[in-house]
């Protein structure tokens, strides 16, 4: 298990190597959550502030007396304006060179949710595709609909966070997860 995660981690060979981890003295919490919905994923693409012009979950700060699990629902409604119930899928941590602190990131997904999503300010959400050629490998889930997503862009994981493509197939498939990126 790299420093600074617990539990028991699923042994992951792509992407990984031996490395020498970063130091880091303190972490800053924040969330990430994703809705799952038949055989598509919602993504926000992210209109402003940091991850400007990338797609990615719908999260943020853990403010002051929230729990990561009161922040994420707070956030996926804020960013997108739906509510879900949300699971714990997994954790993240993330660290900068010369970065003091690490991301400490909860991530949360849903296999359902209430309203719709809507545009805000900070993020325009998106349906994608979770064909199995979308997803590296994973194979679509069961739907009642199959024409649901057969006209839904793939993953856009060219326009995401590098480390994404090795992580949210778990997330997918509904595999907890844990994971560190120096």
């Amino acid at each position: 298990v790299p420093p600074g995660l617990q539990g028991n981690p699923i042994p992951f060979a792509e992407g990984g190597r031996e490395h020498n981890w970063l130091p880091f003295e303190q972490r800053r919490f924040y969330t990430n959550a994703f809705v799952i919905s038949d055989d598509k994923l919602l993504l926000g693409y992210k209109k402003r502030g940091f991850g400007v012009d990338m797609y990615n979950g719908f999260g943020g700060k853990v403010e002051p007396g929230e729990t990561p699990a009161q922040a994420a629902a707070r956030e996926l409604k804020e960013e997108s304006g739906i509510d879900a119930p949300l699971e714990h899928a997994g954790t993240l941590l993330f660290l900068a060179v010369g970065s003091e602190w690490a991301f400490h990131i909860e991530v949360y997904s849903a296999r359902s949710y209430t309203g719709t999503p809507t545009e805000t300010d900070e993020m325009r959400p998106e349906w994608f595709s979770l064909s199995e050629a979308s997803v590296k490998g994973v194979p679509s889930p069961p739907s009642e609909s199959s024409s649901s997503s057969t006209n839904l862009p793939p993953i856009p994981y060219s326009e995401m966070w590098a480390d994404d493509i090795y992580w949210l197939p778990y997330l997918v498939r509904g595999q907890k997860f844990a994971g560190r990126a120096d």
